[in-house]
Formats: C-alpha cells, structure tokens, sequence
C-alpha cells in the first residue's frame, strides 16, 4: 500500500503527502525546546502489533498541535480504514514562528512484519489550517466548517432525503468525461444511502470545455421548473457529450427537450444575465471551498475524488463521516457499517 493511496482526503492534491520519512530523520529543533510528553500509547492505533519505534521526547519540541489534536485529525481522515494504524513520531518547532512540523508513520493493521510509511505535514499558527502539498482545514473537526457552508449555500437541484443531515454534493462539469462516468455513481450512492441528501452543484471549467458553461446555464433554468426535469437533463446532456464539441447548441436542445422542456424558452433564459449569475455563485461556492477539479463529492463536507475511489471504499468514508456527525443514512445497520474499533496499542 503506497503512501497516497493510504490518504483519502479531498479532491486532487490536498492529500498528506508530502513523501516518505526515514526513521531517525525527525530531529530536534536546535532551539531550547518546551517539549511535550511524547506519547507512549496514542489512542487512535488500531492493533496490537506495533511495528513503530518508540518516539523520543527530543522530537516533540512545539507545543501545539497537541499529540491528542493531531491524533482526532488523523481518526476523522482516516478512521474509516479498520486496516490502518498510525503513530506520532514528532511534532517539531520550525524556524517559521508558530508553525510546526508533525512528522507520522503509518502501517497496515495486525503484521509484525508491516513496514511504516512516513508522512508529514505543517500546522500554521491559527490551530485551524495545516500544509499538506497545499493548505487544508486542519483540527479535531476538520470538515465542520465546509460542512456549514454547504447546508446553507449549496442550493443546486437536489434528490433524495429533504434533510440536509446528511449532505453529499456534487461540483460536475456536464463537458467532463470523469463527471459523465460518475453518474452511476451518484445514482447508486442514493440507493444505498436513502438518507442522504444529494446536491448538484454546477462548477463549469469553461477553460477547458467551451460548452460547459452553457450547458449549466441551460440546467439552472431547467432546475427552476424542476429538480426531477434538471436531472433527466444532465443525463440527457452526458449521454450525447461527444456531441457538445461539434453542435454544443443543437445538443443542450435536444437534452431540455428530453426533460420535457421548451428548449427555446429555455434558451432564451439560459443567455440572461440573473442565469449566468447564479451559474457564477455555484462556482465561487465550490472556489470558497477550495474546488479545483471536477466531479469533486463533499461528503458532509469532507471534499473526495470520485472519480478516484473505488465505490466501496466512497461506501465506508460515508458511512464513517455520518458516525462522526453523529446522523442516520437511512440505510439499515450492518457490522460493515459500525464504526471501526480503535483500540491503543499495548
């Protein structure tokens, strides 16, 4: 198991991955140094066997994060994988004043012979935010606030369940070929997931597919006679794609009559300025949250690839993200979807 596909954090390069680091590479920051305890027996580990070394004192010389802060940041990211363990080896001043550096070994769960991994990342002075290839939401709760953000801007049409509990949003992209190949996807995450409420939100890269910003246009007016017509319309728009490039208006025609619609009218709504505004607020809302490539799922506002997990493990994230939130996903209670057993190493 490589270290990058060990993290599963958010969309494209906000991963903890910052490389392998060899043991005996954490030093202690020359400064005189207000260590904390180094711990002996960190509460998320996940088996018996420890394959860590023991971590020394000298290498915990910040006194924020906490071991115990780092360690409820690492369960919320990675406590979904009964199979994983990890330890703190270091938490490090750094030149850079209130900024620390936190170094991990991780190893598959139950083998003597496992080897760890190291990985590292850089908590800044606010306690909220870390740098981990780029800047990521950093803290026992990681996700709480991109979560309020979502229940009360993501607005997009939406299925499934009216409670916003459980919210899983889409930021697609109907010119993307990675969003067309998710729809299965989110089709049979509202089958096994019939508490969860679904979330379209447009995030056009129009830099990249003329036609796509066109094509969201077309939705939101779509979606204002209805969430059900939008949703026969973004099918009808993947299923034809190919065809965006060469007749992109002849297409988004064809796709609103599919959904039932006037497609002139719905034309002539799609070229207004209010349409064109509220296609440029879903896509400062996915800006805002740091989305940068397309489908991007939020999770109750932990940012996934989809179209980079495979659909059982999308299954257990979610399942683990609404036992940390503490609500129901309507589906009925299985052992695969108790939460995993965290027991400290002896």
């Amino acid at each position: 198991m490589t270290l990058k596909s060990l993290i599963v954090y958010a969309a494209a390069a906000a991963v903890i991955t910052t490389g392998a680091v060899a043991h005996g590479q954490a030093t202690a920051a020359s400064a005189a140094p207000t260590p904390q305890v180094a711990p002996t027996a960190p509460a998320p580990q996940l088996s018996d066997v420890n394959p860590f070394p023991a971590p020394d004192p000298k290498n915990f010389t910040a006194t924020t994060p906490t071991v115990a802060t780092v360690n409820s940041f690492l369960k919320q990211l990675w406590g979904y994988d009964p199979n994983r363990q990890w330890q703190v080896e270091a938490i490090l001043k750094t030149p850079a004043a209130g900024v620390s550096r936190v170094i991990v070994y991780v190893a598959e769960k139950g083998s003597a012979n496992s080897k760890p991994s190291g990985t590292e990342f850089y908590v800044l002075p606010d306690g909220k935010h870390a740098i981990a290839g780029k800047v990521v939401p950093f803290g026992a709760t990681p996700f709480a606030d991109a979560r309020k953000t979502l229940q009360e801007s993501a607005d997009g049409p939406a299925r499934g369940a009216e409670s916003k509990d459980l919210m899983l949003v889409e930021f697609s992209d109907m010119e993307c070929p990675h969003c067309k190949e998710s729809q299965s996807t989110m089709k049979q995450l509202g089958k096994d997931f019939p508490g969860a409420r679904i979330v379209y939100e447009n995030f056009p890269l129009a830099s990249l597919h003329p036609a796509a910003f066109k094509a969201a246009a077309y939705g939101v007016c779509i979606a204002q006679k209805s969430d059900a017509a939008f949703f026969q319309y973004v099918q009808a728009v993947f299923d034809t794609q190919d065809q965006l490039v060469t007749a992109p208006d002849q297409t988004l025609n064809n796709a609103a009559t599919k959904a039932g619609q006037d497609s002139a009218a719905i034309a002539t709504c799609a070229a207004t300025q209010a349409t064109k505004d509220a296609v440029d607020a879903s896509v400062k809302l996915g800006q805002d949250l740091d989305v940068n490539s397309t489908p991007t799922l939020f999770v109750n506002g932990r940012p996934l690839p989809i179209a980079g997990i495979p659909y059982s493990t999308l299954k257990q994230i979610i399942n683990f993200q609404a036992i940390q939130d503490g609500v129901s996903t309507g589906a009925p209670a299985t052992a695969s979807t108790a939460a995993p057993a965290l027991q400290p190493l002896k």
